[in-house]
């Protein structure tokens, strides 16, 4: 089975979710090719080698410098032809998505997405899925010649002993239709680390009592490398930033350590934490349904523990 990975770039950097992709695809099979659109930092290629690409297609058209679902999954399905690729991994992410619908379409490929394992191919070809927010499984059977699969953040870890990859420029035919959509602004969150990406989030909830509280839960943050985030109530109240609010109708992590500080643990804040590998709960309220989901709890205020805790941190550092 050849295998194709999509690899994401942000501000020439590859992202962690793609290299996971790399290393699934290469656990499949040896040496699967990646696909690289836009400029790319010095020393990322040879991260994608490392992770487990033999060879990287470069896409260094201007046009398709920018992300563009259309123009990306017609440049991924002519790659996937080229390559003679009949499986593409990709990670589950907001541009993973709709480029992983629309490639499917193009070459009558089966997918499966949010792929927590590796496949089973003892009868058929079968991939186990997080389903429902993470509170369930579902093992999905992939009938069609080509297989195209979403894999879900921390799925796998990221190999680092492969060689560095040969890189090849490529230069898709481009579709004019696929250019009739124009971005004319593009809006990012701002932060030192971002949500989707984030290996350590720490978030905070009613239980800091207002905006002007939330230092404590930025030195906490940044004194440990992670990413801020809130509960619903908070990005409601405007307390923090509606790209911070964490849940199911928010944003939904999956990071090494999750820390909730002053939140009750609501079934909708849940549904948005519950892939977290960790999650330690700082509460005084002993009955808070949080502490059902942690692995790890802390009954005390807020106000005493968290500064203690980032102060133990530092020394330890």
């Amino acid at each position: 089975m050849a295998a194709l990975v999509f690899v994401e770039i942000e501000e020439g950097e590859v992202k962690k979710s793609s290299l996971e992709a790399v290393s699934y695809a290469a656990a499949v099979q040896e040496g699967p090719t990646a696909i690289v659109f836009g400029a790319i930092n010095d020393g990322e290629m040879d991260k994608i080698g490392a992770a487990g690409a033999a060879k990287v297609l470069h896409v260094t058209d201007d046009q398709l410098a920018a992300p563009n679902i259309m123009a990306y999954a017609s440049a991924i399905a002519e790659a996937m032809s080229k390559e003679g690729s009949d499986l593409l991994v990709l990670a589950k992410s907001s541009l993973g998505d709709p480029v992983s619908a629309r490639v499917a379409i193009k070459t009558g490929a089966s997918l499966a997405t949010n792929v927590v394992d590796l496949p089973d191919t003892s009868d058929g070809f079968k991939v186990k899925c997080s389903i429902y927010t993470g509170k369930a499984f579902a093992i999905t059977a992939l009938s069609g010649e080509k297989k195209i699969l979403g894999l879900k953040k921390n799925a796998i870890s990221v190999k680092e002993d492969a060689g560095s990859p040969a890189v090849e420029e490529f230069a898709p035919a481009h579709v004019e239709a696929d250019f009739k959509v124009k971005v004319t602004e593009r809006a990012k969150a701002t932060g030192e680390i971002l949500l989707p990406e984030a290996e350590l989030v720490v978030s905070g909830g009613r239980g800091l009592k207002g905006p002007e509280n939330w230092g404590m839960i930025e030195e906490l943050a940044k004194t440990i490398g992670a990413a801020t985030g809130c509960s619903k109530p908070v990005s409601d109240m405007d307390w923090r930033p509606h790209h911070e609010h964490v849940g199911q109708t928010g944003i939904k992590v999956s990071p090494s350590l999750y820390i909730a500080v002053g939140i009750s643990g609501a079934i909708q804040h849940l549904a948005g934490v519950n892939s977290s590998k960790y999650i330690l709960v700082i509460n005084k309220d002993e009955e808070a349904p949080f502490f059902k989901a942690a692995d790890y709890g802390v009954v005390g205020d807020a106000f005493e523990v968290v500064p203690k805790l980032t102060e133990a941190i530092k020394k330890a550092q």
